[in-house]
């Protein structure tokens, strides 16, 4: 595999919050390929039949605990015990029709877990750079054309989106009240990430478009599309993920005492940063099954409910701030991302997959792609 982080990460302790889940297995893999030793923290998986986290195998290969956020105690006792460099906090309720039916949950989990993850880290008597991930959702949709600039205000109509915007919210507060970089030198470079519509391999959930694509194609049953109009970002896992991976090892260079005055001040790279797809990505539910079914055949039809839970019809975002300040761009356009989206689950129902060697066989195709 290609290191496209200059060997940032090799040797270095991460703990990620998050891991059982399906963004948290495919950053567990690319860690593990950059030589970081990987400490994850998180509620088991719910399903383990078609877990991700299973498949990879991550249960042999890092060392992993079975934990809420909501429980501070332990959570802060395992974060002290890693004694990370390096935090991502991915952990979450992460979808939006189901914080319809537990709100409180909702909130406790995705609020008051961050609060936990910062308190916690507020504790670690070492210097550390930490990644909350939120979402685009953070943002007071208006329904704008245009991208949501990370200077936009936080906002949500429902449980999730409004969850996560009071994260970000809570990450803006304790960096200001406990981690000022204005107040001298800091043990915490804090940052938090907001990703669109994230797609790929191995993800199952229930009310996400792709895993509800590739259920009916595999049952041979037609795809019921519910809201068919509806624009998204939409990107491969692995686009926000280079981007979190980035986002650290630029946080980590400009902690250093001795580093080049030319590089980043961290006063500007320690806030809030967009990872998302290119304009060109930004294409509706119906475009994403169709080009769906130019790789696995099959029907689809309108099932638009004028009744179903409000969900957002346009949201784009802004990755302007992530070019100029991190050298990020988005690698693979929106075919790209459904080939490979596609690729990894009509292999998965082959006897012989072998789900670690080709989900690594991704990550390095990635990584070359961004090399070059």
């Amino acid at each position: 595999m290609i290191d496209n982080f200059d060997g940032f990460f090799r040797g270095k302790s991460v703990f990620l919050t998050g891991h059982t889940g399906f963004k948290g297995a495919w950053l567990t893999e690319w860690l593990i390929g950059l030589g970081a030793r990987v400490v994850g923290y998180s509620l088991p998986p719910e399903n383990t039949s078609t877990s991700l986290y299973y498949q990879l195998n991550h249960t042999q290969r890092i060392e992993s605990h079975y934990g809420d956020i909501r429980n501070l105690d332990n959570l802060k006792q395992k974060l002290a015990q890693a004694s990370p460099d390096i935090v991502f906090h991915t952990a979450a309720q992460p979808l939006v029709r189901e914080s319809y039916n537990i709100p409180v949950e909702t909130f406790d989990t995705n609020v008051m877990g961050t609060v936990n993850v910062l308190e916690s880290l507020r504790q670690l008597k070492k210097n550390c750079i930490a990644i909350i991930i939120t979402t685009d959702k953070c943002y007071k949709n208006r329904e704008w054309l245009h991208g949501y600039r990370e200077t936009d205000a936080m906002g949500g109509h429902d449980p999730y989106s409004a969850s996560k915007g009071m994260a970000e919210l809570a990450v803006s507060a304790y960096r200001s009240s406990f981690f000022s970089l204005n107040k001298g030198s800091t043990h915490l470079g804090l940052a938090s990430a907001r990703a669109g519509n994230v797609i790929g391999g191995g993800d199952w959930a229930k009310d996400r478009i792709i895993p509800d694509c590739i259920r009916a194609l595999s049952t041979k049953k037609t795809i019921e599309v519910r809201n068919k109009t509806a624009t998204r970002p939409w990107q491969h896992v692995l686009e926000p993920l280079s981007g979190y991976l980035t986002l650290a090892t630029s946080i980590g260079k400009a902690m250093k005492e001795d580093r080049d005055p030319n590089q980043i001040n961290i006063n500007e790279i320690c806030t809030g940063f967009n990872f998302g797809p290119t304009i060109a990505s930004n294409r509706t539910v119906k475009d994403l099954v169709e080009e769906v079914t130019k790789h696995w055949p099959g029907k689809w039809e309108d099932k638009s409910d004028p009744d179903a839970p409000h969900e957002a019809s346009k949201l784009n975002l802004s990755i302007d701030q992530a070019f100029h300040l991190l050298k990020w761009l988005p690698k693979w356009n929106f075919e790209t991302t459904i080939q490979k989206t596609v690729e990894w689950y009509l292999a998965s129902f082959a006897p012989t997959f072998d789900a670690q060697q080709f989900t690594l066989s991704q990550i390095s195709d990635y990584s070359r792609t961004a090399h070059d």
